[in-house]
């Protein structure tokens, strides 16, 4: 598995982590006061969201700045 397949792979299962804390965050808030552990649970998630969208939003420039021409079989 290449990079770029390793990157999108952790990007899914990061989104369902994420999607799951704040799930649970809702259900601690509604239960009562819920501890700041369980309330800051999801930025982890979030900002490696981020990196991993960035780094994913940039692969098909990155490889018009390197001429090369992205998504195609070279011979």
């Amino acid at each position: 598995m290449d990079w770029s397949k390793w990157v999108r792979q952790l990007h899914r299962w990061l989104s369902v982590i994420f999607t799951a804390t704040v799930i649970a965050n809702f259900v601690a808030m509604g239960l009562g006061e819920p501890p700041a552990w369980v309330v800051y649970s999801p930025l982890l998630p979030l900002f490696l969201l981020l990196f991993t969208g960035l780094y994913m939003f940039v692969l098909p420039y990155a490889g018009k700045w390197r001429g090369a021409r992205y998504g195609t079989v070279q011979e």
